[in-house]
C-alpha cells in the first residue's frame, strides 16, 4: 500500500508524458487524476493504520548504492509524520488534478501539464517517505526540477521563463547548504540513515569542529546548513524572492506548490530531523528568529499588492514563518498542525482565486474587479471560508473556530510559553503579523467582491461561476478549512499527542504542555488584533473607499517600501545580478573572444590567412620573375652545399 501511494503518481506522469498524443487530452486527465484519487484514499487508510493504530514501518525496496563499505537501501519510512504528509500531499494534489480539468480545458498542452503535476507529486511523496538523507535529497531536487517545469509551463511568455529560472537558481543557493549539511552529517556520523544518525546524536552532542581556524559546535553548524536548504524551499526571508514570481505559472500550480508540497518541504525536513535540531539550541534560535522575521516581512508586503494571487502568495510566505518559529521553540507538533490546516485553507484560497480569474477572463488585478459577489456567489462564500480560516477566526476560551484558529493560536502560544528572548520576539511579531494578515485578507475580499465594479462592462456582465469540475473539489477543501482544526487538535497538540506522534518527533522539553497553561490574554490577543484588522479593512475599502488612496499618498515612503517588497529584488539585482552579467560579458568578450579565440582558433586561422596572402604575392604571372626566383634558389642551394662541406 505504501509503495502504491508513492509510485501511482509516477505511473500517471509516465503515461501522460510519453503517451499523451495517443491518449489525448481526456485520456491524459484520466490516467493522472485516477491514480491520485486512489493514492489519496490509500493515504487515509495508512493514516488510520500508522498514525492512529501505531503501526509504523520501514519498507525496503532494493539496494540503491553499494560502494565499498557504504551500502544504502531505497526504503519507505512510514511513521506518523509520513502518514500526515501522505494525506496532505495526496488529497490536495488530487483536488488540484481534478480542478485542472476545468481550469486548463482550453490549453493546448494538457497532457504535458498533467504529467508535470503528477511528477511533482511523486517527488514530494518520495521526499516525505525517505528513510535516509540521500533519498530525501533525491526528492528534494526532484521537487525543484518539477517546480521549474510547472512555473515555466507557459514558456512562450518571457516572464514565465524568467520566473522559472529565478525559482530554480534561488533554490540552488539553499540546496548547496543542504548538500553540505548532508555531507557534514556523513562525515560526523559515518551514516546517512535516520536510525543510525538519530541513535548517535547524543554521543556527538558536545563535539566541536574546526572551520577556518575557529572551533564550532558541530551539530549547530550542520543544522544551520540543513536549515539553509529549508530557507530556499520554504521561501524564508532572504531566499524568498522566487515565491511571488512563481505566480507566473497556472493557478493550479500555485495551489499545489504553495499549499501542500514544495514550500512545506523545509518545515517537514526540520521536523523530521528534530532529533538533531534538539541538540543544537543555537540553531533553533536562528530558526525562530528567521521564521518570525519572515512572518512579519511577508505580511507587510501583502498589505499593498494588487495581484490577487500575489497577495495569497505572500500570505503563504508569512504562514511558513509561523511554522518555522514554532519548530524553533521545539513545538514541532504545532508546526505540523499548522502545516496541515494551512494546506486546506491555502489551497482553497488559491483555487478560489483561480475561479475568480476564470470568471474575469484571466484578469488578476484586484483594482479591476469589485462587485463580484452577485455574479459568483458560490466562489464568494468559499473565499470567505478560506479567509476566515487563514486569519484564525474563532472564540478564545470556547474552542470554537475555523482551522487556522486552532493551529495558528497554538503556534503563538508555544512561542510565548518558551519564555526566551527569541520566543518573545516571535510571539510579538506573530501578533503584528496576525493583524496585518486579517487586514490584507479582507482587503482582498472587499476589493474583489464588494463595492462598485471597476471591471469593464463586457467582462463584468459575462462573469459567471466556474464549471462544476472546478467548484466541487473546493467544497472538500472548505470542509477541511472549517473542521480540520477541531478534529485534529487532540491528536496533534492535545492530550493524545505523545501517543499520536510516537517516535517520529523528538522533543527534549515539552513546550506544548506549557502552552496550554499560558495566561488568557495570550490566547485572546490574536483574536483581538484579527478583529481590528478586519474592521480596518472594512473601513478603508467598504465604508470609506477614499481612505486607502489617501493613506497611500500620506505614507508614500512606507507604501512604496511595502509595494516594492522591501526592495529585495532591486538589492539582489545590484549586488548579484548586474556584477554577474558584467563579469560574464567581460569573460565572453575579453576572455573568450579576445584571448581564447583570438590566440587559439581565430589566431591560427588569421596567421594562416596572412601567410597565404603574402605567399600569393609571389604569383605575379611574369616568366622572368619565376626565372629570377629559380636562380636565387639555385644560388642558395649551392651556397648551402659549399658551406656544409667545408
Amino acid at each position: 500500500m505504501d509503495v502504491l501511494i508513492v509510485f501511482l503518481p509516477l505511473v500517471g506522469a509516465i503515461l501522460a508524458g510519453f503517451l499523451g498524443k495517443l491518449l489525448g487530452d481526456r485520456g491524459a486527465q484520466v490516467v493522472t487524476c485516477g491514480p491520485l484519487l486512489i493514492a489519496a484514499v490509500l493515504s487515509v487508510i495508512v493514516f488510520f493504520d500508522v498514525a492512529l493504530g501505531g503501526n509504523a514501518r520501514v519498507t525496503e525496496l532494493f539496494t540503491w548504492i553499494d560502494s565499498g563499505s557504504f551500502e544504502l537501501s531505497w526504503a519507505l519510512r512510514v511513521d506518523t509524520l509520513t502518514a500526515v504528509m501522505f494525506c496532505v500531499v495526496t488529497i490536495v494534489s488530487a483536488i488540484v488534478h481534478v480542478y485542472s480539468v476545468g481550469y486548463m480545458a482550453e490549453d493546448k498542452s494538457i497532457p504535458r501539464f498533467q504529467a508535470y503535476l503528477s511528477l511533482f507529486t511523486f517527488f514530494m511523496l518520495m521526499l516525505v517517505s525517505s528513510d535516509n538523507l540521500v533519498q530525501m535529497f533525491f526528492g528534494w531536487e526532484g521537487v525543484g526540477l518539477a517546480s521549474y517545469l510547472l512555473i515555466g509551463f507557459w514558456y512562450e511568455k518571457p516572464s514565465a521563463n524568467a520566473a522559472a529560472i529565478k525559482a530554480f537558481l534561488v533554490n540552488r543557493v539553499g540546496d548547496v547548504g543542504f548538500a553540505l549539511g548532508i555531507a557534514g552529517v556523513f562525515l560526523l556520523f559515518g551514516a546517512v540513515g535516520y536510525d543510525q544518525i538519530f541513535g548517535a546524536v547524543p554521543d556527538q552532542a558536545e563535539t566541536v569542529v574546526e572551520v577556518f581556524g575557529i572551533e564550532w559546535h558541530a551539530l549547530t553548524v550542520l543544522c544551520l546548513l540543513l536549515f539553509l536548504g529549508a530557507m530556499g524551499k520554504s521561501a524564508q526571508l532572504g531566499l524568498h524572492t522566487w515565491l511571488p514570481d512563481a505566480m507566473e505559472g497556472p493557478t493550479p500550480v500555485s495551489a499545489l506548490i504553495h499549499a501542500a508540497t514544495m514550500v512545506t518541504a523545509g518545515v517537514f525536513m526540520v521536523c523530521r530531523l528534530s532529533p538533531i535540531f534538539e541538540y543544537a539550541p543555537d540553531a533553533l534560535t536562528v530558526v525562530t528568529i528567521v521564521g518570525a522575521s519572515t512572518a512579519f516581512f511577508a505580511a507587510t508586503v501583502g498589505l499593498t499588492q494588487t495581484d490577487i494571487k500575489r497577495v495569497i502568495a505572500y500570505s503563504t510566505c508569512s504562514q511558513l514563518g509561523y511554522m518555522f518559529f514554532a519548530a524553533g521553540v521545539s513545538a514541532y507538533s504545532a508546526a505540523m498542525f499548522h502545516l496541515m490546516t494551512h494546506a486546506f485553507f491555502k489551497a482553497l484560497l488559491f483555487l478560489g482565486a483561480g475561479a475568480v480569474i476564470h470568471a474575469m477572463h484571466h484578469e488578476q488585478d484586484m483594482r479591476n474587479m469589485g462587485g463580484l459577489w452577485r455574479k459568483i456567489p458560490v466562489t464568494y462564500a468559499l473565499m470567505w471560508i478560506g479567509s476566515l480560516a487563514l486569519v484564525g477566526f474563532g472564540i478564545p476560551g470556547l474552542g470554537i473556530g475555523f482551522a487556522g484558529f486552532y493551529s495558528k493560536d497554538m503556534v503563538l502560544e508555544t512561542a510565548y510559553a518558551a519564555h526566551s528572548a527569541a520566543g518573545s520576539y516571535a510571539y510579538w511579531l506573530g501578533i503584528v503579523a496576525a493583524f496585518m494578515t486579517a487586514f490584507y485578507s479582507f482587503r482582498l475580499l472587499f476589493l474583489t467582491f464588494h463595492g462598485k465594479t471597476r471591471a469593464d462592462h463586457h467582462t463584468f456582465e459575462h462573469a459567471h461561476e466556474a464549471p462544476r469540475v472546478m467548484i466541487w473539489p473546493l467544497f472538500v477543501l472548505a470542509a477541511g478549512a472549517v473542521l480540520a482544526g477541531a478534529v485534529f487538535y487532540g491528536p496533534f497538540v492535545g492530550e493524545g499527542r505523545e501517543a499520536f506522534w510516537g517516535e517520529s518527533l523528538l522533543v527534549l522539553h515539552d513546550i506544548i504542555e506549557e502552552a496550554h497553561h499560558v495566561p488568557f490574554w495570550v490566547k485572546a490577543l490574536p483574536m483581538l488584533v484579527t478583529l481590528a484588522g478586519i474592521a480596518l479593512a472594512w473601513l478603508m475599502y467598504v465604508q470609506s473607499p477614499g481612505l486607502a488612496p489617501k493613506a497611500a499618498s500620506g505614507l508614500r515612503p512606507l507604501y512604496l517600501f511595502s509595494f516594492r517588497k522591501w526592495y529585495f529584488d532591486e538589492l539582489y539585482d545590484r549586488i548579484f545580478v548586474r556584477p554577474a552579467i558584467y563579469l560574464g560579458r567581460g569573460l565572453w568578450t575579453t576572455g573568450d573572444g579576445a584571448v581564447i579565440d583570438g590566440i587559439g582558433p581565430n589566431g591560427v586561422a588569421a596567421a594562416a590567412r596572412q601567410i597565404a596572402q603574402r605567399a600569393s604575392r609571389l604569383q605575379s604571372g611574369y616568366v622572368y620573375h619565376y626565372a629570377f626566383a629559380m636562380l636565387i634558389g639555385v644560388v642558395v642551394l649551392v651556397s648551402w652545399y659549399l658551406f656544409s662541406t667545408l
